[in-house]
């Protein structure tokens, strides 16, 4: 061994270290691969910050633009509806349809893309149905990157094999495009197996804390406002004016939705005037046991679920927020009745903290004075119109505001440049970050996005981790340690059995593309591999597949590049793609191995 391959060896566990016991954020450790590797002289200047510039990380950087636009204008919403529909409560049923529909996405183009395109639909589904994101995110990250394995185009390393497979300056016979077809469909089929059996016991749900939003713990502090139900007002049920009812001073529940009688049309923000009629359903919050009361004396039925109001009462459309009145609000003196605020403000108000004194019933009636504050529930879009309005305003927010302004209108246009950018990679073979920056480029121009949204809208976290592992990929092709590792091990082992080779070849591949690029991996072990397997009398082909296979077995790590771009919105730790990746990465192998040995003949 050189001075250069130990001294990578060395920077190899470093690395390893720091993601496992967590002494900086993952981020730093990529910032630092960037300072060390040209200081020891393991990579030149240029080397150490091309990361920053690869075709890869550029890439993320418009998908995930391209992402934020679709959410933006409200398609990811339409895209999640029919999967919620599917699924219903159950969290298998989610990670099943969202995994299952990642991992057939991602064969006929790029992981990364596919995975950040379902990105915000991932985490909207979530919030909806109140599971921690890290538990679906997890399993559409693995899908996402064993997608690529369903066709020969689906992943960089297979695109390359047919290129690779040269021995003697002689070509081989080239792989269709579904030749690996009945692999990579058990691949996925036994990952989506693996979570729904074992996910209980493997994917964290840190991330249930971690995205924690303003609205539930505000729900959390006001213990009156706890529970939001929808009522059924049969026509026996009891009928009239939000007046004549006296809901709110009778049960101290607030009605903050009643639909019509064909449940056609809603109104969320109802007035005392307005009536309840028969057949309605009725959105209210307050405490769980004085909704029973309600329903109970008025002869209304209590639904399950949200059902006329599951969209617009979502925690993504609406909720709640602490709103104080300002020094110089024009409400200072008035009640809410004589301020007509609900016709002002479109918000429903809840509760008035006025002094030290939580006030639920009668609110509407109590003049208002500086500082007392108010819990509105309401439309994300209201709050933030009232956000935006130019000072003195006549409500201050305390609270954070979730949710935001979405631009329906722009929803086309947003589709377009989505459309444009993967007809230049499918039909005309523009690489892949200039036809991707080209549609995140057309949602600035017209307006899908703002440029400081775009900006925003980039984890770039994920782009310093990723620039900083490149560069470690390129210190240890250059200095010739994955060579000197590849060609040891191939000379440990001998002329074994096919299938034994193949195992090796596979765990092999499996180790290099945690440490560098899959496509590095590939081209460095294809041809080595083919070799060997001419010598131990097993098909050079068959050797090639298996390295281009296993180039997508990476999930131990934060390495590849679908799994640095989930690991902060899922609020992962290394630790827990070690736990899941393990037993995923053996599966993948045996998987793999059965099904060459079952197809192929081997």
């Amino acid at each position: 061994m050189t001075p250069d391959m130990i001294l990578t060896m060395i920077v190899l566990v470093f690395v390893i270290c720091l993601f496992v016991f967590e002494w900086v954020r993952v981020d730093v450790v990529g910032i630092m691969m960037m300072v060390l590797l040209p200081l020891m002289g393991l990579v030149s200047a240029k080397d150490a910050f091309s990361g920053l510039s690869s075709n890869a990380v550029c890439s993320i950087i418009a998908v995930i633009i391209i992402g934020a636009g679709l959410d933006k204008t409200g398609v990811m919403n339409k895209v999640a509806k029919p999967i919620m529909a599917l699924a219903g409560k159950s969290e298998n049923k989610i990670i099943l349809f969202i995994a299952g529909t990642v991992a057939i996405i991602s064969s006929m183009m790029q992981n990364i893309g596919a995975a950040a395109l379902f990105l915000p639909v991932t985490q909207r589904i979530s919030k909806r149905m109140g599971i921690p994101t890290s538990r679906v995110l997890m399993p559409m990250a693995f899908c996402a990157i064993i997608g690529g394995t369903l066709t020969l185009v689906g992943a960089s390393p297979t695109i390359l094999l047919n290129d690779l497979m040269v021995i003697g300056g002689e070509k081989l016979a080239p792989f269709g495009l579904f030749t690996q077809t009945p692999i990579g469909l058990c691949l996925v089929a036994s990952a989506l197996i693996y979570f729904i059996v074992f996910g209980r016991f493997i994917l964290p749900a840190r991330s249930g804390e971690f995205n924690r939003g303003a609205s539930d713990m505000l729900t959390s502090e006001y213990q009156g406002v706890k529970s939001i139900v929808e009522l059924h007002v049969p026509e026996t049920g009891k009928i009239g004016t939000l007046e004549e009812l006296t809901i709110r001073a009778k049960f101290l529940v607030t009605v903050i939705g009643i639909s019509s009688s064909d449940g056609r049309t809603m109104n969320q923000v109802p007035r005392s005037h307005e009536s309840v009629p028969p057949n309605c359903d009725v959105a209210v919050v307050g405490k769980w046991e004085n909704i029973e009361k309600l329903a109970q004396e008025y002869g209304w039925q209590v639904k399950d679920t949200l059902e006329t109001f599951a969209d617009t009462l979502a925690n993504t459309n609406a909720g709640v927020a602490e709103a104080v009145v300002s020094p110089r609000s024009d409400l200072i003196g008035k009640t809410l009745n004589e301020a007509k605020f609900k016709d002002q403000y479109q918000l429903n108000p809840l509760v008035l903290f006025k002094g030290n004194k939580k006030i639920y019933s009668g609110l509407t009636f109590i003049p208002l004075s500086q500082g007392d504050t108010l819990l509105l529930q309401g439309p994300w879009d209201r709050f933030h119109i009232l956000n935006n309005k130019p000072k003195p305003r006549s409500l201050v927010f305390a609270s954070p505001l979730e949710g935001e302004i979405l631009r329906p209108q722009k929803a086309v246009l947003a589709v377009c440049w989505l459309a444009i950018a993967l007809v230049q990679i499918i039909f005309f073979n523009t690489p892949l970050a200039v036809a991707l920056m080209s549609g995140a480029l057309g949602m600035i121009i017209t307006g899908v996005l703002t440029v400081d949204e775009a900006y925003s809208s980039v984890d770039w976290m994920t782009v310093f981790l990723l620039g900083g592992l490149i560069p470690l990929g390129i210190a240890f092709e250059k200095s010739g340690t994955a060579a000197f590792i590849a060609e040891g091990v191939l000379g440990l082992v001998g002329t074994p059995a096919p299938i034994v080779l193949l195992a090796v070849i596979g765990i092999m591949t499996t180790f290099f593309t945690l440490v560098i690029s899959n496509v590095g991996a590939t081209v460095l072990l294809v041809p080595l591999c083919m070799n060997m397997a001419m010598m131990a009398g097993a098909d050079p082909r068959m050797a090639a597949l298996v390295v281009g296979l296993s180039a997508s077995n990476s999930f131990v790590l934060p390495t590849h590049q679908v799994n640095a771009l989930v690991m902060r919105p899922g609020g992962f730790r290394t630790v827990d793609y070690t736990k899941a990746g393990i037993g995923m990465t053996v599966i993948f192998l045996c998987v793999e191995l059965l099904m060459i040995y079952l197809f192929y003949g081997i």
